[in-house]
C-alpha cells in the first residue's frame, strides 16, 4: 500500500483529522513536520530518546525533479521544528513536498522505507547517524 491509496474505515470528520488535505484545511508546514516526527517515533520507539539536529529540504519540483526548496530544522527530543537551514545538522532529509505531504499525513513506516528505497526520500550526512536510524528502523 502506499500513501494516498489507503482503504478508509468509516468517514473522518476535520475535527478528529484537523490537519488533513481532505478537510479542506492544508497545515502549515512546521505542524504536519510535527505530527510525521510524532508518527514515526511512535512506530520507532527505539528512537524516541535520541538527541539529534536534522535539515528537512522539501523540494519544489513534484516527483520529478528539484526546482526550488524550503529548509527546515528539526531538533528532536520534542520535536521543535523551525524555518531554515540547520547548519548544525548532523543528517539532511530531502523530499519533494508533495511525497512529504502524503507521507506526513497518512504515511506508515512501511511508507517511509518505500520512499527512501525508490529514491523519493534522500538521507545525507553523518554515516555513523545513518546507520544507527537504519539499524532502528529495520529492527522496527
Amino acid at each position: 500500500r502506499r500513501p494516498g491509496n489507503r482503504p478508509h474505515r468509516g468517514a473522518r470528520s476535520a475535527a478528529a483529522h484537523p490537519l488533513s488535505v481532505r478537510s479542506g484545511r492544508l497545515a502549515p508546514t512546521s505542524e504536519l513536520i510535527i505530527v510525521a516526527v510524532q508518527r514515526f517515533q511512535a512506530q520507532v520507539p527505539a528512537l524516541a530518546g535520541l538527541k539529534l539536529v536534522a535539515e528537512l529540504e522539501l523540494t519544489g519540483g513534484g516527483l520529478t525533479g528539484p526546482e526550488r526548496a524550503e529548509s527546515f530544522r528539526i531538533e528532536v527530543p520534542g520535536p521543535h521544528v523551525s524555518e531554515g537551514e540547520a547548519d548544525d545538522a548532523r543528517i539532511t532529509l530531502s523530499v519533494p513536498r508533495t511525497m512529504f505531504n502524503l507521507l506526513a499525513e497518512e504515511g506508515g513506516l512501511a511508507d517511509w522505507k518505500d520512499a527512501f528505497y525508490t529514491d523519493h526520500l534522500k538521507v545525507e550526512g553523518d554515516p555513523r547517524v545513518r546507520r544507527l536510524l537504519g539499524k532502528a528502523i529495520e529492527r522496527s
